[in-house]
């Protein structure tokens, strides 16, 4: 049963104040809050067993090596991966970089890197890099007019010439569920490489890496309650085999000497050379924990439910635009007539309503919607009906001259 009471006295965030005014976070898809069993975990951690791992001859250092391990069985138990397929990094950026530079060396004069105008510029940006090295080309997944990657003529898209597609799973934007499974399915018939961008859609769905057959998916620890400073990388075997590693140190190797000669261990440990983020890590599998307690589906049903919700309140508002009414997931982007989105956004702050305004890092968006700058209203577990209900009516009531009192 989804006890939302339940789950909100879990944040203790939720008690503060933000202008003066009672909290209301819909900044979700930028990262998410943080329940009292990973704020405990962390603070255990710090106050008695912050030491090194892999390294130490001595107890403690023997078992906090111990917990990190058992981390990376619980991460591939929550997306059905085996554990020396998971790789620790500092985010999703950090591992979308890994995967884009480790496959550099595969990258021919000629080849195709499929992506979208949707993605992230996490996902975007090193595969620019790595196309300009290698003379290669970066190409785009055809649209529907909704902003939706078009599979009439996909086989067409996915030629022989694309050697990666990489696409985000759920669009930090526009909140679409891409149709991965469809992508990959042909894209595998063409040996072709395929690297999600999970940040929107591991914290928010029930994931399957075997089921979707994915080769490389990516994602951050604290867009799903855990603490800042860990992500995650999925490799298939395979594919993590044939990945150089853009980041060497200690750790990583099993032996150098002093005429450059180097061997690394097998992955995951040959991709995560230095101290890790130790505290955040463990604590990631506290948030696993705390999500699969909730079910995974239930929370995609309730970020669901708010977005109809909020939806169909604000449909006859002639001053807001929404850009994405069929947007899959708990994600809405919408401007207000007459009002910049971060003039508007300062204006909700003042009344403790804490949305985003932008580009959301996705600067090509304007090609599917044409504008540039949003405001994103973005729903998670611990949202209400109630706290949707505030946001209405400030919308509701919202004017420039409102917006400019604020700097007066």
């Amino acid at each position: 049963m989804f006890d939302l009471d339940r789950i909100r006295e879990n944040f203790p965030i939720l008690k503060t104040k933000m202008s003066g005014q009672p909290l209301i976070y819909f900044d979700n898809a930028a990262t998410t809050l943080k329940p009292l069993n990973v704020i405990r975990e962390v603070e255990r951690i710090l106050s008695t067993q912050s030491v090194n791992i892999h390294r130490g001859d001595y107890q403690l250092s023997y078992d906090i090596s111990n917990q990190y391990e058992e981390v990376r069985k619980s991460v591939a138990k929550f997306i059905n991966a085996q554990s020396d397929e998971i790789v620790f990094t500092s985010g999703a950026t950090e591992s979308l970089n890994y995967v884009a530079y480790g496959l550099e060396h595969l990258i021919e004069e000629g080849d195709v890197i499929l992506t979208t105008h949707t993605d992230h510029a996490s996902n975007l940006l090193p595969w620019f890099e790595v196309a300009k090295r290698k003379n290669a080309t970066i190409e785009y997944f055809e649209l529907t007019p909704e902003g939706r990657i078009d599979l009439t003529n996909l086989n067409q898209q996915i030629h022989n010439k694309v050697k990666v597609i990489t696409l985000v799973h759920v669009s930090n934007v526009l909140g679409y569920v891409n149709p991965v499974e469809e992508i990959i399915e042909l894209a595998h018939q063409k040996d072709i490489c395929v690297v999600l961008d999970g940040a929107q859609s591991v914290a928010h769905l029930s994931i399957d890496v075997k089921k979707i057959d994915v080769d490389f998916l990516a994602w951050s620890g604290h867009k799903m309650c855990s603490p800042t400073g860990v992500g995650v990388l999925y490799g298939k075997k395979t594919w993590l085999d044939k990945l150089r590693s853009i980041k060497l140190g200690g750790g990583a190797n099993a032996v150098f000497d002093e005429n450059g000669n180097y061997e690394l261990k097998s992955s995951p440990s040959r991709f995560e050379a230095g101290t890790p983020a130790i505290e955040s890590t463990i604590a990631l599998k506290a948030a696993i924990e705390f999500l699969s307690g909730v079910g995974m589906d239930q929370i995609h049903a309730h970020e669901t439910m708010l977005k109809d919700y909020f939806l169909s309140k604000i449909q006859h508002f002639n001053h807001i635009k929404v850009y994405n009414l069929s947007t899959d997931t708990g994600i809405v982007i919408f401007n207000i007539d007459g009002i910049f989105a971060q003039d508007a956004a300062a204006y909700l702050s003042s009344k403790g309503i804490a949305v985003r305004a932008g580009n959301h890092c996705a600067k090509l968006i304007h090609h599917v919607i044409g504008v540039t700058e949003t405001l994103r209203a973005s729903f998670y577990l611990y949202n209400t009906i109630r706290e949707v209900d505030v946001l209405v009516e400030v919308l509701k009531e919202i004017t420039l001259e409102k917006c400019v009192d604020l700097y007066i």
